[in-house]
């Protein structure tokens, strides 16, 4: 097939939806598929890259950028690829000249939703008094964009009901993204290479680590992980709580953890190059944290594909991810962060167990099987939209 991907963010820029994007294109083109991908420009891309096309973009929110909403050199470069479906990955710009050019070339258009953005408002609303108003808009704006595609796709179920209460009436398919489980695999990394990225970022060989990788900003609920871990970390010397990662919240982070007398064990590592961040979950020893604006949760995957047990805060993304007991725990409350981690850190062997699971259970979210559901899809609806057609072909002859 011809498959166009339209898309806001993309490699360079680390988060869920590039990641997503630049992993769905890859394995699509290792099944065989012509794959065309429109996004924004990026001051990191300084050479070629093989169909992928940039249109002129300025700093958004986060590390986000805001694009146009039309281009005529991109829209002549998706014409010349001949696309058999578009696949938008945004709300924005770049999801909005998907959606037209798929229009205009008469194919269908799929959507993936994959950020809750009722969980970002405060990037923008910086008064508490409208935050109502800008989340009413938001689930509008969702609604509007995902009834305006063929079909709609959602990581986990807990993002279908989402959709389904904000009045979403289009077909929806749960479909989790998918990772490169090996790029994270223990076994890919020397011990020379662990005790080395340790001693870089200030780890000691005796220290015990909890481990969390993502973007230092409010919607992560980082505050939480250092308030829960704090007491902790006064009661157990060699205990360390390790970030890697950038955001807007890091200096009232750290500014938290001195206050909080645990400056000297919180560890902010900043970010690290993501072709080697299989690497830096090798060191530690659990992974901890408190979102509650995840769709899936693909950190929590990537840390079970490194072998580390997870620690969260309950949430219905994570019904498919952490199987309680088995690869990890949720929590609900401060005691039971607390008790899990001291259950954890006072036993090799329930750490061994959990992380052979966390292996094993990683493996179903490939990027091979994520490509694979991807392209059954694709055929799905792109047999119902010629079907649709035909049938508005014979209804529009028999009434001429």
């Amino acid at each position: 097939m011809r498959i166009g991907l339209f898309t806001d963010t993309y490699y360079p820029q680390i988060n869920g939806v590039s990641t997503s994007v630049y992993l769905l294109k890859k394995y699509l083109e290792l099944q065989g598929h012509e794959v065309f991908v429109c996004t924004t420009s990026d001051p990191l891309v300084t050479k070629p890259e093989h169909n992928v096309y940039r249109t002129r973009s300025l700093p958004f929110v986060s590390e986000r950028r805001l694009g146009a909403f039309y281009s005529y050199r991109l829209s002549s470069l998706a014409a010349q690829h001949k696309p058999e479906i578009i696949h938008t990955h945004t709300e924005f710009p770049l999801g909005i000249f998907g959606r037209s050019l798929a229009h205009n070339f008469g194919i269908p258009h799929v959507h993936t939703y994959h950020t809750i953005y009722e969980e970002y408002t405060h990037f923008i609303v910086k008064f508490g008094s409208l935050d109502t108003v800008a989340r009413s808009a938001t689930r509008l704006m969702s609604r509007l964009f995902c009834n305006s595609a063929n079909d709609v796709i959602v990581p986990t179920e807990k993002v279908e009901k989402l959709l389904l209460d904000y009045g979403v009436d289009r077909p929806i398919h749960v479909l989790p993204t998918g990772i490169e489980i090996d790029r994270f695999n223990p076994e890919n990394y020397s011990v020379s290479e662990v005790r080395q990225a340790r001693s870089e970022v200030g780890i000691a060989e005796d220290n015990f680590v909890l481990l969390n990788i993502g973007r230092v900003s409010e919607e992560k609920n980082l505050a939480e992980v250092i308030l829960f871990t704090a007491p902790l970390l006064r009661k157990h010397d060699q205990w360390r709580l390790l970030f890697i990662g950038n955001g807007p919240e890091l200096e009232e982070y750290k500014e938290l953890s001195v206050t909080l007398g645990v400056g000297e064990q919180v560890i902010f590592a900043g970010a690290r190059p993501w072709d080697n961040i299989g690497l830096y979950y090798q060191l530690g020893n659990v992974f901890v944290s408190a979102s509650r604006s995840e769709t899936q949760g693909l950190t929590y995957i990537e840390s079970m594909a490194a072998g580390l047990p997870v620690l969260a805060r309950r949430d219905p993304c994570l019904d498919l991810v952490i199987v309680e007991g088995k690869n990890g725990y949720m929590y609900d409350s401060e005691a039971e962060f607390a008790a899990s981690i001291e259950q954890l850190a006072a036993s090799d062997e329930l750490r061994d167990r959990l992380s052979a699971a966390a292996l094993g259970h990683a493996t179903t979210f490939s990027a091979q099987q994520f490509a694979r559901r991807m392209t059954s899809l694709y055929r799905d609806v792109q047999g119902r939209f010629t079907d649709n057609i035909i049938q508005t072909e014979d209804v529009s002859f028999r009434f001429r």
